[in-house]
């Protein structure tokens, strides 16, 4: 098994504004983005709407969404900004429904979170007064719980450890087989979620979007990244290397190979004060956008981001303020250049 260590120079460079990387990066993901609208943001809706996107995708791509030789899919849902602010259970409920129709067995769909408290508040993990299950029949992996780290597959980084010491020492000590103590190289590791890419034929990302004070933009990029991994929040501390952190990460080729899709539901999105739900700076559109080019993704909604920032008097956020993007598509992970999309408008009809 191969070790994820990446090198330290490079995160460096990239924190510095090198361009010297670009030249070696891997062939980038289409721009293909998908669209289509919303109703009602019933079950119903997103149910049809999912349909009528993979129906396309398979059909423009030729790639079919089916089981493979592990049988598993992994969705990698968000619920780091609480109650008010998660990937819908509608959409989610969507996707179960079209996997489950290209072939796979309930019980091999299973849905990844980070926090247990924030899965907990926003309803992915049962109520502890109630016992209602909101999927039932499908594994939640709780990635702070450390059950789910292999100490072999790791993002090697020298920034400190994270703020929160308790949390930190119990993510690092599950991962590093149990110890009570952990080593300064232990430290410099973020364990990544193994079962997406060692357990799944592929994953598909389901991020919530809100800006961040020091990445920019939260969204498809972070979801993967550091919303994806133990000892992360250190990386929070810097605006200089924060972004390199995520495109580094988001370019590892293990976690890449499988990662399909991601999808995004205008349901909900904050311009400002995210990434802590807030819903004074909230907006809401009919769409459901989906591309495998996470980079295009964000791009996209740091475009409506703004848009509702000059609408309510707040400054833009900035191609400075959002590195990460720039950082991504050097190392191939996909594209920001919003004036090339091609953008596939699905045919709505009627859920």
């Amino acid at each position: 098994m191969r070790l994820l260590l990446q090198k330290t120079t490079l995160l460096l460079a990239l924190a510095l504004g090198s361009s010297a990387f670009a030249a070696d990066k891997a062939p980038a993901p289409s721009s293909d983005v998908w669209e289509h609208r919303l109703t009602d943001f019933s079950d119903s809706d997103y149910r049809f709407a999912v349909e009528q996107l993979f129906q396309d995708y398979e059909r423009t791509t030729g790639h079919k969404l089916v089981p493979g030789a592990k049988k598993k899919v992994g969705l990698k849902i968000y619920a780091d900004s609480g109650p008010g602010l998660a990937t819908p259970f509608g959409l989610v409920r969507g996707i179960i429904v079209a996997l489950e129709k290209r072939g796979f067995e309930h019980q091999n769909i299973f849905l990844v979170g980070l926090n247990p408290l924030r899965l907990r508040l926003t309803g992915f993990l049962p109520s502890l007064a109630t016992g209602v299950v909101p999927f039932p029949g499908h594994p939640v992996y709780v990635l702070e719980s450390g059950k789910f780290y292999d100490p072999a597959w790791f993002y090697d980084s020298p920034l400190p450890s994270r703020f929160d010491p308790v949390t930190n020492d119990r993510a690092v000590e599950a991962a590093a087989g149990g110890k009570s103590t952990t080593t300064t190289e232990e430290d410099r590791k973020s364990f990544l979620a193994t079962p997406l890419f060692l357990d799944a034929d592929f994953w598909i990302n389901l991020p919530v979007y809100t800006d961040h004070p020091v990445l920019g933009i939260n969204g498809a990029l972070v979801n993967a990244t550091l919303w994806n991994a133990s000892n992360t929040f250190r990386f929070f501390k810097s605006p200089a290397t924060a972004p390199a952190a995520v495109a580094e990460m988001s370019a590892i080729p293990e976690l890449r190979e499988g990662w399909a899709l991601n999808i995004t539901s205008l349901q909900l999105y904050q311009f400002i004060g995210g990434p802590y739900f807030n819903s004074l700076y909230t907006v809401s559109e009919p769409h459901l956008l989906m591309s495998a080019d996470p980079v295009i993704l964000d791009a996209i909604m740091v475009g409506k981001l703004n848009e509702a920032r000059k609408k309510t008097g707040f400054e833009p956020i900035t191609d400075d303020d959002a590195r990460l993007l720039d950082f991504a598509a050097q190392l191939g992970v996909g594209s920001s250049d919003t004036k090339h999309i091609h953008w596939l408008h699905v045919d709505s009809g009627t859920p």
